[in-house]
């Protein structure tokens, strides 16, 4: 009885299978399709159901068993989808919804071609994409489409057949999903665009002239009908939006322009040349031409504004005081949108297609149309256009055939006899003149005026850079006016090559460059760049700058009051320094995109002067005083690197670190004869770590001992001295809580810090030390930068090379040191390097540097620092053992002054610890005088019990320990004060002897 069930087509139809894979259970489902044909409220659940097991299973057959498929196609179950789908009972939609979405499921994960055949071979699917359903239904609607789009993505060369029936002349795949082109949901849109570029992809010419004869034109015209509505509410959008209450309608219309543009050019981009021809003559004849192109010369007829414009709007697109030249709003009954608007989208246009025939048209319409064929319509301008074309290639190959004529060689040899300022005027060309009759060229060129503001001027700078740089422009349309026209003066050489570029235009981007300078332009630093960046394209050919002498005087002026401006902002606060360089991380980190620009709807709105619209910061005037700085560092940025592109040299002063000549982690360093301070870092979760501690010119360093070679450490944490927090732990005298923060790093405001623990340290002299000597190098850090940033600008006073905080001269690199300079010493090298590292010597104390006696000589005459210390060295108590040091130091002293015959021991300048220092002897005694930054004031006496090294007190005077240290703890460890004493001292002692 099991072997018969097993076999039979029905087996298991008189009880539910357990596996819900497997053919006996999708018997079991055809029973229930079988008995419930007619849907109704009771049963409707129980369908939907089936219909997803069904989908389930033959998802499962098709990778598992074949007999799945065949039990499927034998019983021609798609009949029982059609037959409930032409139901018009209580419920049927419901029961259509998981019907839909089941095909959808079913056909988008069959992999084997062999069962799509056998799905796609008795025409139900065709008879299910002309069913009528309820597409009020949004869900119904929604899996419809999905649906006829899974069914484009299994086109090819193979299955068209089954879809496109070239003897009925019938395609209800595609003329059933075009209908949809102009559907409200923007889902529905898209899903529609995405089928038609699946279909236009089959490689079959009989589906290809179908489409063409029968359906391209009157879609290509809907299209752009459709597009032309779009703009029109575009445009009222932007009339009435100038508060910029609602910039997400005018957001969402600006992204649905680019993806009909978009959609467009995908269609263009398959190279289906009858396809192209048809899209082509659509977008020109009812779109590009007459609502894009002719509303730029709208301005030049008389129009008033319409009923209901924001007037805040038309103040800044109208300017009736100004005449014709600037861009006006239009009556939208007319078929015109505002110029602005036109500027706005043609750039969208030239950013985003590059069909050659198409843009080259809209081109030479622009650039060269003669207003005496303006008025004539849109026919007889692409006429003119295609004649004008045609002369054109007819001189080229006439040119090509007389260039060895003698009056060829006549014109040459005039051309090279030509005087220098003959030459000047040819380099001036027509340019003067370019704008001249030519209506929709001088209105972008007339919108290039900033005198009030830049609303106009960013789109005209848009749209010429976006036809500058459109690949399917050849030169010869836009040459002379758009980019450097180069020719030669001889035919028998190559090298006397004459350049021109546009002046007129030239001169028109300078004007905005020199009003971008001054302290109260109302110019966007968005204009300015890219004013910036088409000026560069005008006038550099062959990697050359062409540009007149008069036009770079324009410049160099441009970037001297660009300096000049943030002279006004240049402060010592460290704010400025912070600000200075995240605004040149900022601004290296990518430069402008034109195309990205034009996608922001927020440009199309009139230039906004707070942060509170959302607006990016170089899209909008800057608001009170920091914004004004911010601003004029990036305006002293464009205007460097414009000159130094022009003058075709590389930036060397900039960035202000240099982070390749700085220490790394996991670097290995040489610190022998350097000065460490041991410690411990306390995390936060409760991990300690036990480091040295080392300070740079500009980084602070933790390392830890090398094991491979004996003095070597390696960098485990390393950050800059002038991102660093310190502060002073009130219960504990040896801990410092210190704040490492990342180094700026793009727009980001938020700096997590790199490192954020409290520091232990073996007692608090080393405390103290770590803590001024990171104090103090935070702020020289800080100085040198700003010391840099000032040579920048060249302010008065201000000069020499740059400093180490750019050049990364730190203690790990090699450099020219001197003595008598305390910037500019060795850390890491054998050598004396005083205040870092201090070699050991085993010798009598006493011994003054010769850089610190020099500065006591100088400094020695002062009588109040005299009178101060002998009042303190009278009130000491140890006064006699004091006056028995200074004795030994003036008999030292007084001996010659060779270093073979005097014992040497290194006397520290500055707050630095000796290494011997750290490495204590054995009940020894520390001198810690000279090696602690703090202000000098009377101290009480401290017996010290820590040892020391031998090499700091005479081995024979154990008895002078006390007096020793009560002297140490008088004399102040700050470098202006350790001369100072020491001479006053000194010199008290003579006048005693």
């Amino acid at each position: 009885m099991k072997m018969f069930r097993s076999r039979s087509w029905f087996g298991g139809g008189w009880g539910r299978p357990k596996n819900p894979h497997s053919l006996e259970h999708l018997k079991y489902l055809y029973n229930v399709l079988s008995r419930n044909q007619t849907v109704s409220e009771h049963n409707r659940e129980l369908l939907v159901e089936t219909l997803r097991s069904i989908a389930e299973i033959l998802i499962w057959g098709d990778q598992n068993d074949s007999s799945v498929f065949d039990f499927f196609l034998e019983k021609n179950m798609l009949s029982f989808f059609l037959r409930i789908m032409r139901q018009r009972s209580g419920g049927s939609n419901y029961v259509c919804v998981q019907l839909l979405q089941t095909l959808n499921i079913l056909f988008e994960n069959i992999r084997n071609e062999t069962s799509l055949y056998y799905l796609l071979s008795n025409n139900h699917v065709n008879s299910i994409i002309v069913h009528k359903f309820d597409f009020s239904n949004e869900e119904v609607m929604a899996y419809y489409i999905s649906f006829l789009k899974t069914l484009s993505l299994k086109l090819n060369a193979h299955t068209i057949h089954f879809f496109y029936n070239e003897h009925t002349n019938d395609f209800p795949l595609y003329t059933e999903a075009i209908k949809f082109f102009n559907h409200p949901e923007t889902m529905v849109r898209i899903a529609v665009r995405t089928l038609t570029l699946n279909v236009y992809k089959v490689d079959d010419s009989s589906m290809l002239a179908f489409i063409r004869d029968r359906t391209a034109a009157p879609y290509f015209s809907n299209i752009a009908w459709f597009i032309g509505k779009h703009i029109q509410e575009l445009d009222m959008c932007v009339r009435n939006e100038a508060d910029h209450h609602s910039q997400n309608r005018l957001a969402d219309l600006v992204a649905e322009h680019l993806d009909h543009l978009h959609y467009i050019n995908d269609i263009l981009c398959l190279n289906i040349t009858d396809l192209n021809h048809v899209l082509t003559d659509h977008l020109l004849h009812k779109l590009l031409i007459p609502l894009y192109i002719y509303s730029l010369a709208s301005h030049r007829r008389k129009s008033s504004l319409p009923e209901g414009v924001n007037q805040a709007v038309a103040k800044i697109l109208t300017k009736t005081s100004s005449g014709p030249d600037s861009p006006r709003v239009q009556d939208p009954l007319s078929g015109r949108v505002s110029c602005v608007v036109a500027l706005f989208l043609l750039s969208q246009v030239f950013l985003i297609l590059s069909h050659s025939p198409l843009v080259q048209s809209l081109a030479w319409i622009i650039l060269k149309t003669d207003s005496t064929v303006l008025d004539k319509g849109v026919n007889t301008l692409l006429e003119h256009y295609e004649t004008e074309k045609k002369l054109l290639e007819d001189s080229l190959s006439d040119e090509a055939s007389a260039v060895n004529s003698s009056s060829k060689e006549a014109l040459l040899e005039d051309l090279i006899n030509i005087t220098d300022e003959e030459k000047e005027k040819l380099a001036k060309n027509p340019s003067e003149n370019v704008a001249m009759h030519k209506p929709f060229l001088e209105t972008v060129y007339s919108a290039l005026d900033c005198s009030e503001n830049d609303y106009g001027a960013l789109f005209a700078l848009c749209l010429l850079y976006a036809m500058a740089n459109n690949k399917g422009i050849t030169s010869d349309v836009i040459e002379q006016v758009l980019k450097p026209k180069k020719s030669f003066m001889s035919k028998s050489s190559s090298k006397d090559i004459k350049y021109s570029y546009n002046v007129y235009l030239v001169e028109k981007l300078l004007l905005i460059i020199s009003l971008a300078c001054q302290p109260t332009c109302r110019i966007r630093l968005v204009t300015l760049e890219i004013s910036l960046k088409l000026l560069l394209q005008l006038v550099i050919c062959d990697g050359k700058n062409i540009l007149l002498e008069p036009h770079r005087a324009v410049i160099e002026t441009a970037k001297s009051q660009s300096m000049a401006l943030l002279r006004n902002f240049y402060k010592s606060e460290e704010i400025f320094l912070d600000m200075f360089e995240h605004e040149y991380c900022d601004m290296s980190k990518s430069s402008l995109n034109v195309e990205w620009l034009c996608m922001d709807s927020a440009i199309l709105l009139p230039p906004a002067g707070t942060p509170l619209t959302g607006i990016d910061f170089i899209k909008r005037l800057p608001c009170g005083e920091s914004e004004k700085a911010r601003r004029a560092i990036r305006l002293f940025f464009l205007m460097r690197n414009t000159v130094l592109t022009l003058s075709g040299e590389i930036e060397t002063q900039l960035p202000l670190t240099n982070p390749q000549s700085c220490v790394q982690i996991e670097q290995a360093l040489d610190l022998n004869n350097s000065d460490l301070i041991a410690c411990t870092v306390l995390y936060k979760d409760g991990m300690k770590m036990r480091r040295f501690l080392v300070i740079d010119v500009l980084q602070l360093i933790l390392v830890e001992p090398d094991n491979k070679r004996l003095g070597w450490g390696v960098a485990k944490l390393v950050g800059f001295l002038q991102d660093i927090e310190v502060t002073g732990d009130k219960d504990d005298s040896r801990c410092l809580h210190i704040t490492i923060h990342r180094p700026i790093s793009g727009a980001t405001t938020n700096r997590v810090p790199l490192l954020s623990a409290k520091f232990l340290f073996d007692d608090n002299i080393r405390c103290m030390a770590a803590k001024q000597r990171l104090t103090k190098g935070r702020m020289k850090a800080r100085q040198k930068k700003m010391q840099h940033i000032a040579r920048l600008l060249e302010i008065p006073g201000q000069s020499g090379p740059p400093s180490p905080a750019f050049t990364g001269q730190g203690l790990y690199t090699c450099r020219a040191t001197g003595r008598n300079l305390r910037e500019n010493r060795q850390l890491f090298t054998a050598g004396r390097a005083p205040g870092f590292a201090a070699p050991k010597r085993e010798s009598s104390p006493g011994v003054l540097h010769r850089a610190d006696e020099s500065r006591r000589h100088r400094d020695g005459d002062s009588p109040h620092r005299l009178s101060n210390l002998r009042k303190e060295l009278s009130a000491s108590p140890s006064n006699n053992n004091v006056k028995k040091e200074t004795r030994s130091r003036e008999a030292s002293s007084s001996r010659t002054k060779s270093r073979e015959g005097s014992p040497k021991m290194p006397r520290p300048r500055s707050e630095e610890i000796p290494l011997e220092l750290i490495k204590k002897a054995s009940h020894s005694i520390i001198d810690m005088a000279p090696k602690i930054n703090i202000l000098p004031r009377p101290q009480s006496v401290k017996t010290e019990s820590e040892p020391c090294t031998s090499g700091l007190i005479n081995d024979n005077a154990q008895s002078k320990e006390s007096g020793v240290l009560k002297e140490a703890t008088i004399i102040s460890e700050e470098t202006s004060f350790i001369g100072d004493r020491q001479s006053d001292k000194r010199g008290e002692e003579r006048e005693a002897v």
